[in-house]
């Protein structure tokens, strides 16, 4: 797309038949047994469909469930599926940590089971239709590409947002191609048993926000740093000013870095482009759900960056020598 700023809004059969085969492992369950949370009722439907049918005990499901017991990851996993052409899956080389012809096996797992005439029956083609259409609703202007571009230049890749009613249930996943990258995302959950909400719910729009930007912004940092791992080795022994408890959580300088700046821009990209309110509800939140008493002060760091980036410094990896000696100051002189 020419706009800079856009996000393609769609559905992918790729990431759908992913997203079955998923059900059909014991995925749904250990989501379950991480943090209780009621499913989309599709998601549900999926699972039952391919247990009453038989097709649980697929070659593609047994050696899907064995790379998840050995710790391969939905990012992998959805990232590698989106290289591949849709219909057909034909692939040439694979992973060394994926079974050979695996992608084989799943072509044949989404014949055998139907899942093309699954998908197409009224009451789940209406689902994933209301989806789409929620989520092109909220999605139509945004700026996610033009905020991170501010700080890590030039962004090559298409954004796609991809509504997920299937699995996982509970939480977004980024992925990516040489050309693409690619949030998706479940739609807002509820409380209890509570079905989740529409995309396009007034009061839980930021869920969509705050989960594409996450994950773009993720994605392409983690690339960024990579690029720039020879100053890293030296920036990281700066120590953060993080608490003990996120110490534990994310180890290493990097993955700090990481989420702080990811949670930064998400209440930047909300108070710029959507309001005031609502990124304070989302600083908020995020300090009493997962402890980031950090967040104002890197937002106030992370702006500094923004006035002085052209002038002071010629890229964010300039600016990170800084960055703790900053942040720390910031803590206690921010506030929110």
């Amino acid at each position: 797309m020419s706009d800079s700023s856009a996000v393609r809004v769609l559905i992918d059969d790729r990431i759908r038949l992913m997203s079955a085969a998923l059900a059909a492992t014991n995925y749904p369950q250990t989501a379950q047994d991480r943090k209780r949370h009621h499913a989309h009722a599709h998601a549900r439907q999926t699972m039952k469909y391919l247990a009453d049918n038989g097709h649980k005990n697929h070659e593609a499901i047994v050696q899907l469930q064995a790379m998840l017991d050995k710790g391969v990851s939905l990012q992998q996993l959805f990232s590698v599926v989106m290289t591949w052409p849709f219909p057909g899956l034909v692939a040439n080389v694979l992973p060394s940590w994926m079974p050979p012809q695996w992608n084989r096996a799943l072509w044949d797992f989404y014949e055998s089971s139907a899942l093309a005439e699954f998908w197409s029956s009224s009451q789940s083609h209406k689902a994933w239709d209301d989806a789409l259409n929620q989520a092109t609703r909220i999605l139509a202007k945004t700026h996610f590409k033009a905020l991170l571009e501010s700080f890590l230049g030039p962004i090559h890749q298409e954004l796609l947002f991809v509504p997920n009613i299937s699995y996982p249930a509970d939480n977004e996943v980024g992925a990516q191609t040489d050309t693409q990258l690619i949030s998706i995302v479940p739609p807002p959950l509820a409380w209890g048993e509570s079905p989740p909400w529409p995309y396009d719910e007034e009061t839980n729009i930021t869920h969509s926000y705050r989960a594409a930007l996450f994950q773009y912004s993720r994605l392409l940092l983690t690339a960024y740093l990579r690029q720039h791992e020879d100053r890293m080795a030296e920036i990281s022994q700066r120590e953060l000013p993080v608490t003990e408890q996120m110490k534990a959580k994310y180890p290493t300088w990097e993955d700090q870095f990481i989420v702080l700046f990811n949670s930064a821009a998400v209440a930047i990209y909300l108070e710029d482009y959507v309001s005031k309110a609502e990124a304070n509800a989302y600083i908020l939140m995020e300090k009493r759900t997962h402890g980031m008493t950090l967040l104002p002060g890197t937002i106030s760091v992370l702006r500094r960056f923004l006035q002085e980036r052209g002038h002071k410094f010629n890229g964010l990896i300039d600016f990170l020598p800084v960055f703790p000696s900053q942040l720390r100051v910031a803590k206690r002189i921010v506030t929110m």
